[in-house]
């Protein structure tokens, strides 16, 4: 079974994500962390529970990874023109405790897992071999945490907590049945729309504000 793990605001940097984020939510999501394995780092929140979201881009002071980054951040022009067509909050991850079944499974999809970090793995994160989102993001990516619990205690609670999850795709009843066969607990509700977008419904101390 898979679980929501967090949401990901795919940025072409920290600063316009974090920005879009406050336009959004009107809430400042501290940083977080950088990923020297990936050459990335990210602002987190917390969003009930062990929910949270998750801003995300390249970090220009990073060492490039080697091997594509996650999230289709390798691709620049990409991730620009998401933005720029206000698709920022661009996928989400999902949580297995069996990354090796749901890759034997749907291996198409999701192609092989990568041990992270390199020097001494504390999960595992499905990568496409190009780097890109699973279906274009329609479908989640993958971590097995191994058993660990992702600690909250780093991650900022500023009183946000998520409420609804949507996607609108061209092909929602495909989507759909997806997320049948991937057995997710609680998938983002499916509407048909023109293009693929995420909408979250997000209460905060405000009210209730909708992030895409």
């Amino acid at each position: 079974m898979l679980r929501l793990d967090h949401l990901t605001v795919i940025a072409p940097t920290l600063a316009e994500g974090v920005a879009h984020v406050r336009a959004c939510l009107d809430l400042d999501v501290p940083f977080g962390q950088r990923h020297a394995y990936m050459g990335t780092h990210n602002h987190l929140l917390q969003l009930g529970g062990t929910l949270y979201l998750e801003i995300v881009a390249v970090d220009p002071q990073g060492v490039p990874p080697g091997r594509p980054r996650w999230f289709g951040l390798d691709d620049a022009r990409r991730v620009r023109s998401d933005w720029e067509a206000g698709r920022r909050l661009r996928g989400w991850v999902a949580r297995t405790d069996a990354i090796d079944a749901v890759l034997a499974a749907h291996a198409p999809i999701f192609c092989g897992k990568v041990a992270l970090p390199p020097d001494a793995p504390l999960f595992d994160f499905a990568i496409p071999e190009d780097g890109s989102l699973p279906l274009d993001g329609a479908a989640p990516s993958l971590i097995d945490r191994r058993g660990r619990p992702r600690s909250m205690a780093t991650i900022a609670d500023l009183g946000a907590r998520l409420m609804s999850f949507r996607l609108d795709h061209p092909e929602p009843e495909t989507v759909i049945a997806l997320y049948g066969a991937l057995a997710v607990d609680h998938p983002p509700e499916v509407r048909h729309g023109e293009t693929l977008r995420y909408h979250a419904a997000i209460e905060t101390p405000a009210g209730v504000r909708t992030l895409f």
